[in-house]
């Protein structure tokens, strides 16, 4: 069933608390680096101030861990906020307290307020596990809630990057909030069609291209993405652990020595259900971990003293190749340490071979993170069909996991 937008909702007169994600990159004066999200944040914010609701905004920005730090403060994303809306946006010093609920009650229509960091709270990261568990915990992060959903009379969420966690502000304030409405911003809409059309209605072939350092971490996406896709592209330092189980030695490079057997399964799995699984077959090899670093190409083995950082001019051709014909892409994870040229070769590759293809008529979706920031920096973005802006969201999401965030939310 599909979630209810705030378009579904009259906001007129109301007051409409909204989750947004604002977590920007910050420069050590504490000024905005990339204004990204809180772009992408101003149609749902616009259509409620545009409606005649006054709206409240709420994130967080950074790890604080529960305390203060004036260097995660939102009062940069508010100033960059007041000039992308041309209003003030009022700033509350906290996002709880006697002085930010009469901040929220005198807040007129048509108007917006930004609430300070929501993990300057520890409460707001209190996962539901402990607080089942814990009658304390439990209390300390319904009390919080508590008095974010008390200030509204509408919830919107729309921070997709933080979809996957069960966060007070994610999960128990609309728990809290209902039976008032409880909805998805344009955002979340924008996100949950986009990567569940992809995965669920590809149109074929249907390739999934996997990057990124370990096998951990990309293992469940692996296994649910084997029964749907056509091809996974397998590069990165994950690789290095299928190279491994298959024998080879692979020098200093990263491997994940407890997942050699999986490795060995999962290319069995892949077989068996028809889904083409492709490693790198060749590497840039380094004998140190630096920008510049000399280094050469291997085909095999990686000798000792060695270590792998991209996949190889061989690889680069074979990759673009597998990608040229798709119809359906799927990317997440970078090649190589593309952060530090001159291994960031496969990645830019990869990317120009995705931008190619979606020219060509491809849907292409880049699951946000290093992949994300390799497309931008390469100024590939206005030719991939969707990049998310969840990175660790959108790999649970391929992974096939529900998100219980987003399954509380009003139906449509």
């Amino acid at each position: 069933m599909a979630k209810k937008t705030v378009a579904d909702i009259d906001v007129k007169g109301k007051k409409v608390l909204m989750r947004c994600d604002f977590n920007v990159p910050l420069n050590d004066d504490c000024n905005i680096t990339s204004d990204d999200r809180i772009v992408k944040a101003l149609p749902s914010i616009k259509s409620v101030l545009d409606r005649g609701g006054a709206l409240i905004l709420m994130s967080h920005l950074g790890r604080p861990k529960g305390v203060r730090e004036d260097k995660f403060s939102l009062a940069p994303v508010a100033r960059r906020l007041s000039e992308l809306l041309g209003q003030d946006v009022a700033f509350a010093d906290d996002c709880i307290g006697p002085q930010t609920k009469a901040l929220a009650k005198a807040l007129r229509s048509g108007r917006c307020l930004l609430l300070e960091n929501l993990r300057f709270h520890k409460e707001e990261t209190i996962k539901d596990k402990a607080a089942k568990e814990d009658e304390q915990l439990r209390e300390a992060k319904n009390a919080f809630a508590r008095q974010l959903a008390e200030m509204a009379d509408v919830y919107v969420d729309d921070a997709f990057g933080t979809a996957h966690r069960d966060n007070a502000s994610m999960y128990t304030v609309p728990v809290l909030m209902k039976p008032k409405p409880c909805v998805i911003g344009f955002l979340v809409e924008k996100e949950l069609k986009y990567l569940g059309d992809t995965v669920g209605n590809p149109e074929r072939p249907f390739v999934a291209i996997l990057g990124g350092a370990k096998v951990s971490d990309k293992l469940g996406v692996i296994e649910n993405l084997i029964e749907k896709v056509d091809r996974i592209l397998i590069g990165g330092a994950m690789a290095y652990t299928f190279f491994k189980a298959n024998g080879h030695t692979v020098g200093g490079s990263l491997c994940e020595d407890a997942f050699l057997d999986k490795a060995v399964e999962l290319q069995k799995t892949a077989k068996e259900a028809g889904c083409e699984m492709i490693l790198p077959v060749d590497t840039v090899v380094a004998q140190e971990f630096k920008a510049g670093a000399a280094n050469k190409v291997v085909k095999g083995d990686i000798e000792n003293g060695w270590e792998g950082l991209d996949i190889g001019p061989a690889s680069r051709k074979l990759f673009a190749q597998k990608i040229a014909g798709a119809r359906t892409i799927v990317w997440n994870g970078p090649m190589g340490v593309f952060e530090m040229p001159p291994f960031d070769e496969g990645t830019k590759t990869v990317a120009q071979a995705v931008a190619e293809a979606t020219d060509k008529g491809a849907r292409s979706v880049i699951g946000g993170g290093d992949s994300a920031s390799a497309v931008q920096v390469l100024g590939l973005e206005d030719r991939i069909s969707h990049i998310s802006t969840g990175g660790g969201a959108s790999l649970e999401f391929l992974e096939g996991k529900k998100f219980k965030a987003i399954e509380i939310l009003d139906e449509k």
